[in-house]
């Protein structure tokens, strides 16, 4: 133990020396906290659209107030032509096309029917699909409220109905950042538990020390833990002033669950993500290496954890990966804390899975290293 605790007192020295590393440490997660769910958010809306309207007419009209006024939609365009409207579309200032015929409200009122042609810019699949669909919403609300003043009060006789009310569970106000902040939060601890858990042993064999230590008596499991719980004390600092202040003060996310439960959690995640950090830095011989691995390896973590796409909608194969995948546990393990209020029986899966990362990932890094000059 003697040997364990100047260790710890060499590495927090070391860190705290280093004036450029504390800032990295401590103010860079915050920053990315406080911009990341800003930019981080699905909720589509501010599409641009063009509108040819050949008819004119107050259903026309009638219409496209309907479709401006949503909150979906931002009118770029508004003339006869089609082909304005898709030279539009290939200079990139509008994502749909609303070409509404001649005789519209004409063909409406006698026929009972009309035809619209929509025209969607697929190139973001993602704005195009929710695009349409709200256009076609909106349309389809157009319609039934059309339909609704040309029935007479006196011949028509209403049916039975069924009103639905809904309500939202675990986030009522539908704010996107409620779902996302709690995930950001996690990859940042991530990020800077596993970048800087890397460079350290490597860092050693740069700079020479590390054949001072390999003379000494100290052993392979001694060297690690001190290697390993100066970068957990901080990981879990980092996401107490998250948790705490970025996420309670700035964006108003109150854990519904147990706190406690989060950070027993937290304790064993860093663990198993510091043994990743520290199974990269005893392959490497330079801190480049170190740090383009780790890179390699964060991006694997963060692009197949399901922090900006669902895991359902992965292939096969990537729910597969996704299953290795130690962030994809933790932001789970947040978001159903945090806001549905999960206990420990509906994470226990969670934690026997982390654990068992835990041990398998600090026993490798502890076997690959040698003691050697």
């Amino acid at each position: 133990m003697s040997n364990l605790k100047f260790l710890l007192q060499k590495e927090f020295k070391q860190i705290f020396r280093n004036k450029s590393l504390l800032p990295l440490i401590f103010v860079m997660p915050i920053i990315q906290l406080l911009v990341m769910p800003l930019a981080a958010d699905y909720e589509i809306k501010n599409i641009n659209i063009s509108i040819v309207d050949h008819d004119k007419s107050p259903y026309s009209r009638l219409l496209i107030s309907k479709i401006t006024s949503s909150g979906y939609f931002k009118l770029s365009d508004y003339g006869e032509s089609f082909k304005a409207a898709y030279d539009q579309i290939e200079k990139d200032k509008s994502d749909l096309i609303l070409e509404i015929p001649v005789d519209f409200e004409k063909n409406l009122v006698r026929e009972n029917s009309e035809t619209l042609f929509i025209a969607v810019n697929a190139i973001n699949g993602t704005k195009a699909n929710l695009g349409g669909a709200y256009l076609q919403q909106i349309i389809g609300e157009f319609n039934a409220e059309v339909l609704l003043q040309w029935i007479s009060p006196t011949r028509y006789n209403p049916s039975p109905q069924i009103d639905v009310a809904s309500s939202n569970w675990f986030n009522p106000t539908m704010n996107y950042r409620f779902f996302m902040v709690p995930g950001i939060l996690v990859f940042l601890v991530t990020m800077v538990g596993a970048y800087m858990c890397s460079l350290n042993i490597v860092k050693e064999k740069e700079v020479g020390t590390i054949e001072q230590i390999n003379v000494t008596p100290i052993k392979k499991h001694e060297f690690i833990l001190g290697k390993l719980i100066p970068f957990w004390v901080i990981g879990i600092v980092v996401f107490s002033i998250g948790l705490f202040f970025v996420a309670r003060l700035i964006y108003g996310i109150v854990p519904v669950g147990s706190i406690l439960l989060l950070y027993g959690f937290l304790a064993i995640y860093l663990i198993a993500l510091l043994g990743v950090g520290l199974l990269i830095s005893t392959y490497s011989e330079t801190q480049q290496q170190a740090m383009s691995v780790a890179f390699f390896v964060m991006m694997i973590f963060l692009l197949m954890s399901g922090l900006f796409t669902p895991i359902e909608s992965m292939p096969t194969w990537a729910k597969t990966i996704a299953e290795f995948n130690p962030v994809t546990y933790f932001i789970e393990v947040m978001r159903m804390v945090i806001l549905k209020g999960s206990g420990f029986m509906d994470v226990t899966k969670h934690f026997k899975i982390m654990a068992a990362f835990a041990l398998f990932f600090n026993t490798w890094a502890i076997l690959n290293y040698r003691k050697t000059s």
